[in-house]
């Protein structure tokens, strides 16, 4: 569950447009070969053995409750410690809960429907059908690209080692498929979302964070030095000579955009910060030796009516008029200037070596085994701690829907997706909205300015459910059976052109962010949409067959934190219609960030690791942590509308209202390698699932009456202690 925007600023800009994965279609209809050797095998016994989860007959299953923990001392373990310690992780995971858990079942339900077009004539195949097809087929057939060796890379290689001045090279980096320290796309303006205009960014890291660059501890230097030997094999697949000593070069360019360019990740979540509008003379002024211009030219981006930059360094009245504190401008780098400065300082050869491997590790996963083991030995085993690569057959399916998800997900949501589910989803929707706006209505520190804001933003909410009723048919993109890196470059080609395309265009509010098949959901703050695909709206979210207070408990609960987000403490800052502007009175607004202040401090007294000096980031984390508290709030006063003038049961010993927030830590039931553990407390703004079960619970009033929670339990606060936000 997440922000949109808030993922774009997230992560660097120029990752998120050249290195995400690309939607491409097109149909084949040439002939191809037997395809039953290929899936052989591929419905391996790992998968068989995965762990399950059991909801029993309303929900949630009794038997997983454990009655030695008490509620009031760990929510998340009387809920669910019982399934974490009766199912230790299988060694392709480096976390599993329910979510993963989901995320396989739509996994399986895919290559279901990979079995049954494989099962056909391939002359009964539609077009769309044989794409779909040729995209895991290609993906799969791991002795063919093991066979092809570096030969389909070796010309866009090439390429980059023969570009003979910067010029050159930035051009190539403006070209789709290839990866780029900088660059552009086109997106909603935050400001105008009545319009389009591009964004301008970088990125560069090689690391997930610019943090792993600055970490001298004993595990940090290792990562570092597992980092270097990365570099050094891939350079030495490509043909250098030395590839120690360029490993060395390209780490210390990584180096210096994470020591003195990129800025902390919790700072980068400030939308005040975050929205610079030049002209393309004003970014091409401070270009460098980086020819800005033509790269704009090329990207397809001449048409913009600006560029959005998200890190520019603040001015001396926006640190004022902020009030951004020391402590602040000290995780504020020089951002887009100092990147430009800095490529136009680095040697051209430093620069042709970090864009090779750049090539070679995106793309580890259809070059020969060598590069994708040691690409998953890095970012698998070392940073995730996960000891097994995902079964080939798992990949080819995320391979498949990176490259044409919808039409894969046009297949799914025929087969999985009931009309009933989305008609009790709206039901639920409209609860939710009631009972935000009745919560609204009795907020006591909001002026009545403020509130006839609110209200119009949640009157103007868009809910989308399952899926885009236009889904994407990407037209003019074809997938060439047994291609797997040109079908990518092709995708990435189609991707561009879609993308730019947009500018001058009305908005398509239709357009989603996520496949169908996906278990997630999404809010989106210039279009005032929340989003839940048809993926999540299964167990233990949603079932028609489940008590009504588990569905509250848990997709109302998901709906709430979705709808939260357009109220967090940078979705506020978005009004009715999406633009970034500040509908709030200035004593209201502090009255909203002391409540958030008081969240963080909550939250940063969670520390799980290094006997309690490695916490959780509740700054980084504030947005998700008021989606959460706030949206169970949202959900326990809509399940109350729901159930007004019912008679609600006891059901195997458990209130209506226990069981609401049995379902909501249910939810959170996950277990993960240490590991993945520290990557995520460094890069996810997400705190960790026990954290997002206990954490939320203990500040609202109606959970300590459901379970008795005292003084002297561990998670108590006292009433004055309890933040309520929405």
């Amino acid at each position: 569950m997440k922000t949109i925007s808030a993922a774009l600023r997230g992560a660097s800009l120029a990752a998120l447009i050249l290195a995400a994965p690309a939607l491409a279609h097109a149909a084949d209809e040439g002939a191809d070969a037997p395809i039953d050797p290929l899936l052989q095998g591929t419905s391996d016994a790992a998968a068989a053995a995965l762990p399950t989860m059991s909801f029993g007959t309303w929900g949630v299953d009794p038997a997983l409750i454990d009655p030695s923990v008490k509620p009031g001392d760990d929510f998340n373990a009387y809920v669910n410690r019982r399934w974490i310690e009766a199912n230790p992780l299988p060694p392709e995971f480096s976390r599993l809960g329910a979510f993963t858990l989901l995320g396989e079942k739509s996994t399986a339900d895919v290559r279901a429907i990979m079995d049954e077009l494989a099962a056909r004539d391939r002359a009964s195949l539609s077009g769309d059908e044989r794409r779909i097809l040729d995209a895991y087929l290609s993906y799969l057939d791991s002795e063919a690209i093991e066979a092809a060796g570096l030969a389909p890379a070796r010309p866009h290689l090439d390429r980059i080692l023969a570009a003979p001045t910067l010029e050159a090279l930035a051009l190539l980096w403006a070209e789709p498929g290839y990866a780029a320290p900088i660059g552009g796309a086109v997106s909603v303006d935050a400001k105008q979302p009545d319009r389009h205009i591009a964004n301008f960014g970088f990125g560069g890291l090689g690391l997930p964070d610019r943090e792993y660059y600055l970490d001298t501890s004993e595990k940090g230097r290792a990562i570092q030095q597992a980092y270097k030997s990365y570099l050094a094999f891939l350079l030495g697949e490509a043909g250098y000579e030395d590839p120690e000593q360029e490993a060395e070069a390209v780490y210390a360019f990584e180096e210096r955009i994470a020591r003195d360019v990129a800025w902390d990740r919790a700072v980068r979540r400030n939308r005040d910060l975050t929205y610079n509008l030049l002209s393309a003379d004003e970014l091409a002024a401070i270009g460098g030796k980086v020819p800005v211009a033509a790269m704009i030219e090329a990207l397809g981006l001449a048409a913009s009516p600006g560029f959005v930059v998200a890190l520019m360094p603040p001015s001396s009245e926006e640190i004022a008029a902020l009030k951004l504190d020391a402590a602040t401008l000290e995780k504020i780098g020089t951002g887009l200037p100092g990147m430009f400065a800095l490529l136009s300082e680095t040697p051209l050869g430093v620069l042709k070596a970090w864009t090779v491997k750049e090539f070679l590790s995106n793309h580890a996963g259809v070059l020969p085994r060598r590069i994708d083991e040691a690409n998953f030995a890095l970012y698998g085993k070392t940073l995730r701690g996960q000891p097994e690569q995902r079964p080939r057959w798992k990949r080819a399916i995320a391979e498949a829907e990176g490259l044409i998800g919808e039409l894969v997900g046009k297949e799914y949501v025929a087969r999985h997706f009931p009309p009933e589910n989305k008609a009790a989803m709206e039901e639920l929707v409209a609860n939710l909205r009631r009972a935000l706006a009745q919560s609204i209505d009795e907020i006591t520190w909001m002026s009545e300015a403020t509130k006839a804001e609110a209200r119009a933003k949640l009157a103007s909410f868009d809910p989308k459910i399952g899926y885009r009723p236009n889904l994407e048919t990407y037209e003019g993109l074809a997938i060439t059976p047994g291609e797997p890196l040109a079908n990518r470059m092709a995708a990435a080609r189609w991707q561009r052109a879609d993308n730019v395309r947009k500018l001058g265009e009305p908005i398509d509010r239709t357009e989603w962010f996520m496949l169908p098949q996906t278990v997630n959901a999404y809010y989106n703050p210039t279009k005032n949409e929340i989003v839940f695909p048809a993926g999540i709206l299964q167990p233990p979210f949603f079932s028609l067959s489940h008590d009504i207070a588990v569905n509250y408990g848990a997709i109302g609960a998901v709906i709430g934190h979705e709808i939260g987000h357009g109220f967090d403490d940078q979705g506020s800052k978005s009004d009715a219609k999406g633009a970034l502007r500040n509908w709030w009175t200035e004593e209201d607004r502090k009255a909203f960030d002391a409540l958030g202040d008081r969240l963080v401090a909550q939250y940063n007294a969670f520390c799980p690791l290094d006997e309690g000096k490695t916490c959780v980031n509740g700054r980084l984390t504030l947005g998700e942590n008021i989606g959460d508290v706030g949206g169970l709030s949202m959900a326990w006063r809509a399940y109350k509308l729901a159930t007004k003038d019912m008679e609600v049961p006891v059901i195997d010993g458990f209130t209506g209202d226990q069981r609401f927030f049995l379902a909501w830590a249910q939810v959170w039931r996950s277990t993960q390698r240490e590991e993945n553990y520290r990557n995520r407390l460094r890069t996810d703004p997400h705190s960790p699932e026990e954290y997002r079960a206990n954490g939320a619970v203990r500040n609202l009033d109606a959970w300590y009456e459901a379970f008795g929670v005292m003084p002297g339990d561990k998670l108590y606060l006292p009433p004055e202690e309890r933040v309520r936000i929405w």
